[in-house]
Parts: structure tokens; C-alpha cells; sequence
């Protein structure tokens, strides 16, 4: 399964690069596969293990936040594996050239 996920707290001003930061570094530390682009996550795995890592990284936020906004986007395709990149390779395979990153 693949999920884009960002988290954002409410009332914490502007910027919010140290909330982002604090939640991909428990992103890293999991082990899961992931990608992080200008506007969120995206998680490779199995469901639960998935779902457990977005609630740590949303446990971790309200700590120190009276409130937090998260949007999940889910693709869930059986027996697919290292969709992350696959994806884009094959975007890239019919376009005959390599996109931005």
C-alpha cells in the first residue's frame, strides 16, 4: 500500500518545518520506505504497519499542539511492492525522458 500523508498543526504559526521535521524523523527511524516531497510523506507498506506509523507521527505532534489537521491519500494494490519509485519510472518510461524531482 502506498500513503501520502501530511500533518499539519493548527496555531503554531507560519513555518512549520520543525513539526514536519520532528514527524520525519520518526518516519526514518520506522524503517519504512518513504519519499518526502514539498507537501508530505509518502509511505510504502503493509496497512497496519502504515496506520500505526501515521498515529505515532500524530501522537508525537499533539504533544506539543492543541490541534492537528491530517490528510491520508491511500492507493491499496495487492502483491505490489516498491511502488514508490515504480511509478514514477513508468511515467517517466512513456514520456520518454526523466521528470523534475
Amino acid at each position: 500500500m502506498l500513503a501520502q500523508f501530511s500533518i499539519v498543526p493548527l496555531g503554531a504559526g507560519v513555518s512549520v518545518s520543525e513539526y514536519v521535521a520532528k514527524v520525519i524523523k520518526i518516519v526514518d527511524n520506522s524503517g519504512i520506505p518513504y519519499k518526502l516531497h514539498a507537501m508530505g510523506t509518502i509511505l510504502e507498506g503493509e496497512w497496519d504497519e502504515v496506520m500505526d506509523l501515521i498515529k505515532r507521527c500524530r501522537d508525537a505532534l499533539m504533544e506539543e499542539v492543541e490541534r492537528v489537521v491530517i490528510d491520508i491519500k491511500i492507493d491499496d494494490r495487492k502483491g505490489a511492492k516498491g511502488r514508490i519509485e515504480a511509478k514514477i519510472k513508468s511515467v517517466e518510461e512513456k514520456l520518454g525522458k526523466m521528470v523534475k524531482k
